[in-house]
C-alpha cells in the first residue's frame, strides 16, 4: 500500500510539471511597429505573443490571461540579427602579439575569448552567428555547446571548427620555424583527396556546422599574392562533395577571380570576401544560387600599427577591386549576407557592416534582408530571419526607423533570444 502511495504521488509529480510546460507564462512585447522583412513593410502596432521560445502571435484580437507584459514604447522590432562571417574566439585588434597568438595562447584561451566576444556580438543584436573558423582545438564548438546547455549566455552558433588550407597556404599557421605548429587532417591543413577526406570527416567528427576553406591566399598570411587559387578545382569539389555527404554547407574564402570562379563551380554555399568578382563569376553565382559575403566595412578601417609589411600592401592593392565587386554585386542583384569578418575588427562593431553596405549604395532594407532572410537563406533554416507566428523568437528593438535611417542599428536597445530578454536598455 505505501509503494502505491509513493508511485501516485510520482505520477501526481509528473503531471504537475507536464502541466507547467503547457501553461508556461506568455510574454507579450507591445512596440510601435515592426518591420516584415519578406515585404519590406513597417505594421503598427506590434503585439507579438511569445511562448515557449516561439513567437505564438502576432497582433491577436485579446492579450492571453496571466501574460507577462514588457512595453516598448516608440520602437521598432526586428528579427534578431545574423551574422554570417564572424570569428568570435579570435582576438586581433587588441594588442600587438595577433601574428604570434597560435603560439602563445591555447585553446582554453580562445574559448574564454569567445565568452565575451560572443556576448558582444549578442548584446549589439545578432542572435545567430556562423563562425568562420579559429586556432586548432575546436574551441567554437566547445562555445557554442557551452552557449546550448545554457551555461553562458551567446548567440546560436554556426561553427566551422578549423579552417581547410592547403600546407602553407592562408589558413594555415605559417612564419614560424620548421617543427613550431606543424599542423595536419586533424587541425585541417589537407592536401590532396585523402587528406581532404580525412580533414572534413573529423570536423564532422567533432561537430562542425559549416566547412570553412581558403580557396586562394588572402591578406593577413604571408606571400606576394593575395588573389592566387591555392586549391585545385578537382580538391575544391572534393571537399563540397565530401562535405554534403556530411550534411553540412562549405564557405569559401576567396579574393582573386580564378579561385572565386572554382570555388562556385565547386558548388560552394558562399564566397566570403569576394574581393575580384566579374561579370562571368557573378553570372555563374546567380544561376547557382551561391551568396556574396562581402565584409565590406574592412575596407573602411586602417590597419594596426604593428600591422606587418605585406599585409599592408596586399590590403592596398585589393581596396580598389572590393568596392568594384561590391558595386557590381549591387548592379547584378546578386545574393548577399551579411558578414563582419568581426574578430580582425571589434566584435561589437559587426554592427557597423549595415552602414558600410548602405553608403556604397545598398537600400536599407536589402541590408537588413542581408542579415535575417538572406542569412537565414544561406544557413538553410527556416525556423528565423523573419518576425512571423511559429519563428524562434529572436527579436531586437531599435528607436526610429531603420528603413529610414540604418544607422538606427548601431544602437540596439532590446534583444531577445527564443523568448528571453537577454539585453535591455530602454
Amino acid at each position: 500500500m505505501q509503494q502505491l502511495r509513493y508511485f501516485s504521488f510520482a505520477l501526481m509529480l509528473i503531471f504537475i510539471a507536464n502541466s507547467a510546460v503547457v501553461v508556461a507564462t506568455p510574454l507579450v512585447i507591445t512596440a510601435e511597429r515592426y518591420l516584415d522583412v519578406v515585404q519590406g513593410e513597417l505594421i503598427s502596432p506590434a503585439v507579438i505573443v511569445i511562448n515557449n521560445g516561439l513567437i505564438a502571435e502576432i497582433n491577436p484580437g485579446y492579450v492571453p490571461p496571466n501574460s507577462r507584459h514588457v512595453r516598448l514604447e516608440g520602437m521598432t522590432l526586428l528579427p534578431g540579427l545574423m551574422d554570417m562571417h564572424s570569428h568570435v574566439t579570435i582576438d586581433f585588434f587588441s594588442d600587438d602579439h595577433w601574428t604570434t597568438a597560435p603560439v602563445m595562447e591555447t585553446p582554453a584561451d580562445w574559448a574564454l575569448h569567445g565568452v565575451t566576444f560572443s556576448r558582444q556580438m549578442l548584446d549589439a543584436g545578432f542572435t545567430t552567428i556562423r563562425d568562420a573558423g579559429g586556432f586548432p582545438g575546436f574551441s567554437d564548438i566547445a562555445l557554442m555547446r557551452a552557449i546550448e546547455r545554457g551555461d553562458i549566455v551567446g548567440p546560436r552558433m554556426f561553427p566551422a571548427g578549423h579552417y581547410i588550407s592547403i600546407t602553407g597556404g592562408h589558413c594555415d599557421i605559417t612564419g614560424f620555424a620548421p617543427g613550431i605548429q606543424e599542423l595536419g587532417p586533424k587541425q585541417g591543413i589537407a592536401d590532396g583527396k585523402a587528406e581532404l577526406l580525412k580533414a572534413i570527416r573529423y570536423q564532422a567528427k567533432h561537430g562542425v556546422r559549416v566547412i570553412k576553406v581558403c580557396a586562394t591566399a588572402g591578406v593577413f598570411s604571408k606571400g606576394d599574392s593575395p588573389g592566387a587559387q591555392q586549391y585545385s578545382d578537382e580538391e575544391l569539389q572534393i571537399i563540397v562533395e565530401e562535405s554534403a555527404r556530411h550534411g553540412l554547407r562549405v564557405m569559401a574564402h576567396a579574393h582573386g577571380s580564378e579561385g572565386i570562379m572554382a570555388a562556385v563551380k565547386a558548388g560552394v554555399a558562399s564566397i566570403e570576401h569576394g574581393s575580384m568578382l566579374t561579370p562571368d563569376i557573378i553570372r555563374e553565382m546567380k544561376e547557382r544560387g551561391t551568396y556574396y559575403v562581402p565584409t565590406i566595412h574592412l575596407n573602411d578601417l586602417p590597419l594596426p600599427p604593428e600591422t606587418p609589411s605585406w599585409t599592408v600592401k596586399k590590403n592596398e592593392f585589393l581596396k580598389p577591386h572590393v568596392e568594384n565587386s561590391f558595386r557590381l554585386a549591387l548592379k547584378h542583384n546578386l545574393n548577399i549576407a551579411l558578414g563582419s569578418d568581426a574578430g580582425v575588427m571589434e566584435h561589437k562593431d559587426a554592427r557597423l557592416e549595415f552602414y558600410a553596405m548602405v553608403k556604397r549604395g545598398m537600400s536599407p532594407l536589402h541590408a537588413i534582408q542581408s542579415a535575417t532572410i538572406n542569412a537565414a537563406d544561406l544557413l538553410g533554416v527556416s525556423d528565423r530571419g523573419q518576425i512571423k507566428a511559429g519563428m524562434l523568437a529572436d527579436i531586437v528593438a531599435v528607436s526610429g526607423n531603420p528603413l529610414e535611417d540604418i544607422r538606427t542599428l548601431e544602437e540596439v536597445n532590446v534583444v531577445i533570444k527564443g523568448g528571453v530578454i537577454i539585453n535591455a536598455d530602454k
